[in-house]
């Protein structure tokens, strides 16, 4: 049963006392208000919830309008009344959508191509018909507590089964591919086979070309930040067809193979499955370290950081034997990285994350292995950390180092889960220890102090900033006293 008395359902006690206490606008309709949609499944699975959604049945909307008015003076949006649709902005900080029951008609491609009519008098079964999976179908009376449940909602959600409501409504809104990716991970739950065939057909018809970048976005957002294993749905994704028709750049990633002493789990694909989940997990581990588009920019990253495999996958003979190898997959990763981004819309912070994610995320582990062989003494291994901090930025280390542990983890060899993230661990010592995370850009020198030795203003002070930042990233200096020693030569010699 859901709590009709949690205080997040406020609002929606108040409405559901006014609906019940108002006379019908027609007769023997009995005025009553429903909680709708993802809050009841949600709620009757024992799940954190979202913010509510509400029906409201045998009233008309100026008399609906007018109830709200009433109940939130100056809390009530109108902006979709057209449609039925009103917005109140409750007690706690939640939103609440007020809506009418209402038909929906097919008349243009697209998710949007719908003409949307609003009908108070509607039997619930009928209105609940225009939903797409039973599970998201099922309603409260919000007065009563009774659970409606027209097209077998409760016993799929017992099940843990995703299965259409309408078969013949569900493929007009090719937007529903991408909801149930997205839902089948957050729920972990399966795909009915009817379902299944119901949004192979509506992959191989096209339909999601006609699909906005935002709808898509927004779907993969849910599917990659809400779901504690994204991988259920990408492969449900690949298994219809969806990632080769939209994304064929990760979908080639299936039949590209891995070296098996490094990688026993198989294919890119399987790989990168992987590694989504272990940076899904280290994301949770702890959410204050990594806001949320830094943690979207390492699932995003962790989902893209092998796609120069692809094109670099080839045989070498090393120590004699015929391996694996993808040299030089990681700057080759870059132009593929940015065609996917182009077709999402997270935002340029997040694909700039992502960039460094791709280019950068075997380096951790590269100057680790390197230090441990003796090619690296402390002071060199500092100096290189602090270049690859320098190199990334504005991107902070901590999305690169919680991106290359997903990679690190995301393999199939026995106990990696429980082994500490040694590359990891000694690169944020070596940054927190050098100060490189407080200003990983800022030069040793700076304008005025060349100015300061008579060099005049133009293209030549920069050269010598620049020669100095050099010679730092080489490891020939390492503070301002040098740098400045280094630069009065520099001038000197130029005489």
């Amino acid at each position: 049963m859901i709590d009709l008395q949690d205080p997040s359902l406020d609002a929606v006690r108040r409405i559901a006392r006014a609906v019940a206490a108002s006379p019908p606008d027609r007769a023997g309709v009995v005025p009553r208000a429903l909680l709708v949609g993802g809050y009841v499944r949600d709620a009757l699975l024992g799940r954190p919830r979202g913010d509510a959604d509400v029906e409201v049945y045998g009233l008309a909307a100026p008399r609906v309008e007018e109830l709200l008015h009433r109940e939130f003076p100056g809390r009530l949006h109108t902006v979709g009344r057209s449609f039925g649709v009103f917005k109140v902005h409750g007690d706690h900080g939640h939103e609440l959508d007020v809506s009418l029951p209402r038909t929906e008609s097919k008349i243009a491609p697209g998710h949007t191509g719908f003409a949307v009519s609003g009908d108070p008098f509607l039997p619930f079964e009928q209105a609940s018909r225009r939903r797409d999976f039973t599970v998201n179908a099922l309603a409260v009376d919000a007065v009563t507590g009774e659970v409606l449940d027209a097209h077998g909602g409760r016993q799929d959600l017992d099940a843990r089964r995703l299965r259409r409501v309408d078969p013949a409504s569900f493929p007009e809104d090719p937007l529903r591919v991408w909801r149930a990716v997205q839902l089948a991970a957050r729920l972990e739950f399966e795909v009915d086979p009817e379902t299944t065939s119901l949004l192979e057909r509506m992959v191989a018809g096209g339909e999601l070309s006609h699909l906005s970048r935002e709808r898509v976005t927004e779907e993969w957002r849910k599917l990659l930040t809400a779901a504690p294993r994204p991988s259920i749905g990408l492969a449900l994704a690949l298994r219809i067809g969806a990632i080769a028709a939209s994304f064929p750049e990760l979908a080639v990633l299936e039949t590209t193979p891995q070296d098996p002493e490094w990688h026993p789990e198989g294919n890119v694909w399987v790989h990168t499955l992987m590694v989504l989940d272990e940076a899904a997990a280290i994301v949770r581990r702890d959410p204050a370290a990594l806001p949320d588009g830094e943690s979207l920019a390492v699932l995003v990253g962790a989902l893209l950081h092998d796609v120069g495999k692809a094109t670099t996958t080839t045989h070498a003979v090393k120590d004699g034997r015929t391996r694996v190898v993808s040299p030089r997959h990681e700057a080759e990763g870059e132009a593929p990285a940015l065609s996917l981004l182009d077709r999402w819309t997270f935002g340029d912070d997040v694909a700039r994350g992502v960039l460094a994610i791709v280019r950068w995320h075997l380096l951790p582990g590269s100057l680790f292995y390197a230090r441990e062989r003796g090619e690296l003494d402390d002071r060199s291994y500092a100096n290189a950390v602090r270049k690859a901090v320098k190199r990334i930025h504005p991107v902070r280390w901590p999305v690169l180092l919680a991106a290359c542990e997903a990679d690190w983890r995301g393999r199939g060899l026995p106990g990696i889960d429980a082994m500490p993230f040694e590359a990891g661990r000694r690169f944020a010592a070596a940054v927190v220890s050098g100060g490189f995370d407080r200003a990983p850009a800022a030069p040793l020198v700076l304008g005025r102090d060349v100015l300061a030795l008579g060099v005049p203003a133009g293209p030549e002070v920069g050269r010598l900033i620049a020669a100095i930042e050099d010679a730092r990233d080489r490891g020939e200096i390492e503070d301002r006293e040098a740098a400045l020693t280094r630069l009065k030569r520099l001038v000197d010699d130029r005489g």
